[in-house]
């Protein structure tokens, strides 16, 4: 029996734009880790539009997007956000009039907004984000971004055990 992906693990992010590049970078780390075969890492870079559409046919129970996030704290930062997808999005979600897409600037709320319109539901998701310091043009991340990307990649890495291990914690106790 073939096992299928049950989680997606996504590089966001612009790498001719500096810290915007984040999420790349640590997805490229993740491609040569030893991950359990239910995951699927992919870089998105900046192509919103086909990250929607691979929700909406993956299927996915759990989603985890990468990439700079913009809170306030100091650069280099990370943040683990749990996204609830049905929660306000604080202005980021389309409101039905007017284009959805912005092929080079879709952020992970925008990702979201363009999945429910399209009829889909994307599971879990959370956000492993990054405060850049620029995102100017540019190529590289800056000194304080690039030295949390190995965090940033041990935390998707517990992200993953976690929520992989509480699943089948939780199918055990109620099997369907």
């Amino acid at each position: 029996m073939a096992v299928t992906s049950r989680m997606l693990i996504a590089g966001i992010g612009n790498v001719f734009h500096c810290d915007d590049g984040f999420g790349v970078e640590v997805v490229s780390r993740m491609y040569t880790r030893d991950l359990p075969p239910e995951v699927v890492v992919a870089d998105y870079g900046i192509r919103g539009v086909h990250l929607a559409y691979a929700l909406l046919d993956g299927g996915y129970e759990f989603t985890v997007f990468v990439d700079a996030v913009r809170r306030g704290g100091e650069p280099g930062t990370l943040y683990v956000l749990d996204a609830d997808p049905t929660a306000d999005t604080g202005g980021a979600e389309h409101d039905g009039e007017g284009p959805v897409l912005d092929a080079h600037g879709m952020h992970p709320a925008a990702v979201l907004a363009l999945l429910r319109r399209l009829g889909g539901a994307p599971g879990r998701v959370f956000v492993v984000g990054c405060e850049p310091l620029t995102v100017a043009e540019g190529m590289g991340l800056s000194a304080p971004v690039a030295a949390a990307v190995d965090e940033a990649t041990r935390q998707v890495r517990v992200l993953v055990s976690d929520m992989l291990e509480r699943d089948s914690t939780d199918v055990s106790r109620n099997p369907r």
